[in-house]
């Protein structure tokens, strides 16, 4: 007669792995509830040191272990809920890629600043892997790109975009003390700025059809005002006309240019 530890150890590939799957089946015959929701909570529990055994595998990538635990916490929950027992597979053998899947989910979703191809992100991990193997075996050195490609079985130019990914992971702060800055400069300080005169070429390429409309001696009258630089007394002297009727073309010009921008009038 086999004994009931020798057939944890054959269903598990590890030994704390607890024996739920009397509870799995009998999960799948009660009806929504406080009993089935007990049991629910049991199953759970029980599992919970092989989550966050999975969760401690990715304590090195700049997410704090507790956040890790209740994401791992968050997918075997999953598991347990989408468990079919009557498929002959152990839960484990589900469990384990989903609550792993989560995790890494997590840090697609979560821990990237800027949103990153997938492709990127798995450059990414395999030059991580690859230089974490291999800085085990060098002689202190950072190795090189040839080596990280050669390892990680890659090109040498995916390998380029797995270490920029590397260090592409956070955004710095504007804030940030810029390295080697001995007046505390900032990140922002080294920042252009929106040059206004940007503003004045839109500006101008939007009025340009408009003016090229006008009459002759309007589009006179404003050149000799705005690009002359012209008063309106020497401009009425200019034309033989009165000061006060310069004065209502320009007015008139210039609304009427303003109304078909802002319409949007060819």
């Amino acid at each position: 007669m086999r004994s009931p530890a020798n057939t944890r150890n054959r269903n598990h590939p590890h030994d704390d792995a607890p024996d739920t799957t009397a509870s799995f089946r009998r999960l799948a015959t009660l009806p929504p509830g406080p009993e089935r929701d007990a049991l629910r909570e049991r199953i759970v529990e029980a599992w919970l040191p092989m989550a966050e055994r999975i969760a401690g595998r990715f304590r090195s990538r700049g997410e704090s272990y507790e956040d890790l635990r209740q994401v791992a916490a968050l997918g075997l929950v999953k598991a347990v809920d989408r468990y079919d027992p009557d498929r002959g597979n152990a839960f484990e053998s589900y469990a384990v890629p989903t609550v792993t899947g989560e995790i890494k989910r997590h840090f697609r979703d979560h821990m990237w600043t800027l949103h990153v191809p997938r492709r990127v992100q798995e450059l990414r991990n395999q030059v991580r892997a690859a230089s974490h193997e291999l800085a085990q075996t060098a002689s202190g050195q950072r190795p090189s790109v040839a080596a990280l490609a050669a390892h990680a079985d890659l090109s040498e130019d995916d390998t380029r975009v797995g270490l920029e990914a590397l260090e592409s992971f956070s955004a710095l702060s504007l804030d940030a003390e810029l390295p080697g800055s001995d007046g505390g400069f900032s990140l922002s300080d080294a920042l252009g700025s929106t040059d206004p005169a940007l503003d004045t070429v839109v500006d101008r390429e939007s009025v340009r059809g408009r003016l090229a409309a006008l009459p002759e001696r309007e589009r006179a009258i404003l050149y000799m005002r705005f690009f002359g630089d012209m008063t309106q007394s020497r401009i009425a002297e200019r034309l033989g006309i009165s000061q006060m009727h310069v004065s209502r073309l320009i007015s008139r010009c210039c609304d009427r240019v303003r109304e078909e921008v802002l319409r949007g009038v060819a």
